[in-house]
């Protein structure tokens, strides 16, 4: 059977949290593998595909075999909210399904997004005034080109239009199975929003909850270090696979795992500086609009909760 319920939360907005604290619900099923991205399909489109992807409905309703009778099952795919056709993919095979949403504060989320782009090898530009600059020729670039998806990651200001995604879902599945999570409630109490999921989707709320946080926001301490241990890591190119192969025939997999982990925590990561404040103002002013929309869409005062009234902007 499909998942009863999907999170389409943007990167960088506490999905990977919230995935884990539903994980952990006895009630609640979840795959290991967190993000499928299978109704994005241009995921499974780009120049090098996964193979850790589902590409076929057979391999994608496997991911949830080990569910129990009685359980909920869901995913968590964070390019579901600005792909466009998303939301229709999911409706054609999950008409009944229910939709959790995660938005946050847009220019401290594009900075994050920035951040993690840069870390996984996506984002070139380590400015993130300058990269927001090029979209114009990377929207040209990346129309019509296969393997598209991850070009489209770099139009920064696209991801944004929070209404507009909003209601591609709820035209489909209706504003009552749709629930719209903001990332500064769940930053605050992440337990007391998660049970708000779980009321939600119809499991019992009461049972006893883990505190979550993952994926924290940091900067690539070294790019070429940074790009070198991803190549190794993932088999990219003849010397790269052969590397890799070598590792894997004399290194337990538990060491190797702990070794990328140490070798990506000193040579590649390392906290994120302060936010440029002129560059967040600048923002703020930019996406007042966008703001000002989604707060009438919600019934909820954004406007003032993430700055963007005018004695903030």
């Amino acid at each position: 059977m499909p998942p009863d319920f999907f999170i389409v939360g943007h990167p960088k907005c506490g999905t990977t949290a919230l995935y884990e604290m539903l994980k952990a619900h006895p009630q609640v099923f979840m795959p290991a593998l967190k993000e499928p991205h299978f109704f994005a399909r241009e995921s499974h489109e780009r120049g090098r595909p996964s193979r850790r992807l589902p590409t076929t409905l057979e391999q994608y309703l496997a991911l949830f075999a080990g569910a129990r009778a009685g359980q909920r099952t869901g995913e968590a795919s964070t390019s579901y909210l600005r792909s466009p056709a998303a939301a229709a993919r999911i409706a054609e095979l999950c008409t009944d399904a229910q939709i959790v949403a995660i938005l946050r504060e847009p220019a401290g989320f594009l900075r994050s997004l920035h951040l993690q782009l840069l870390q996984s090898g996506v984002e070139t530009e380590p400015d993130l005034a300058t990269a927001m600059g090029l979209e114009e020729a990377r929207r040209s670039a990346a129309a019509g080109e296969r393997g598209s998806f991850w070009r489209q990651a770099l139009l920064y200001s696209q991801q944004v239009r929070y209404v507009e995604q909003l209601r591609s879902y709820a035209q489909r599945f209706g504003r009552e199975r749709l629930l719209v999570l903001v990332y500064d409630d769940f930053r605050a109490d992440n337990e007391r929003t998660a049970r708000d999921v779980l009321r939600f989707i119809g499991v019992d709320d009461t049972v006893a909850l883990e505190h979550a946080q993952a994926n924290p926001t940091v900067r690539v301490r070294d790019s070429k270090a940074s790009e070198a241990v991803r190549a190794v890591t993932i088999g990219r190119g003849p010397l790269a696979r052969e590397t890799k192969a070598l590792v894997k025939s004399v290194v337990p997999r538990p060491v190797r795992r702990g070794a990328v982990r140490t070798l990506t925590r000193t040579l590649v990561k390392r906290k994120p500086p302060p936010a440029d404040e002129v560059l967040m103002a600048e923002l703020r002013r930019r996406f007042t609009g966008q703001v000002q929309a989604a707060s009438e869409y919600l019934q909820r005062d954004l406007v003032s909760l993430w700055g963007y009234d005018a004695s903030h902007t």
